[in-house]
């Protein structure tokens, strides 16, 4: 599985599934679960779409991350890619929405 969904930070606003295009993401008890994990095809849409950075990208050693997550923040068109390395230490890449599928 490519992403997380921490319950306790979700707000069940329902972003996520609708931006999901494999529509893996559903309801339950009011917060949103990844239905079928081994489906999600890793496309970070509903990372980006998360209001409140519940939804975490894990950046697996294949790609470069070596276990760390991504969670994003929004400052109007600026977003702000929050890197959580294993190690604890934590990176911020800031990235004009417009532009963000060019990553």
């Amino acid at each position: 599985m490519s992403i997380q969904i921490n319950q306790q930070k979700c707000v069940g606003c329902g972003q996520c599934m609708e931006v999901c295009p494999g529509t893996l993401i559903e309801k339950e008890q009011g917060k949103a679960v990844m239905r079928y994990p081994r489906d999600c095809w890793g496309c970070a849409s509903c990372v980006k779409e998360c209001p409140v950075g519940a939804i975490g990208f894990f950046l697996g050693a294949d790609i470069g991350g070596n276990g760390s997550v991504m969670t994003v923040t929004k400052d109007g068109q600026i977003l702000h890619w929050n890197i959580h390395k294993s190690n604890g230490r934590e990176v911020t890449i800031d990235v004009d929405r417009r532009s963000s599928n060019k990553y």
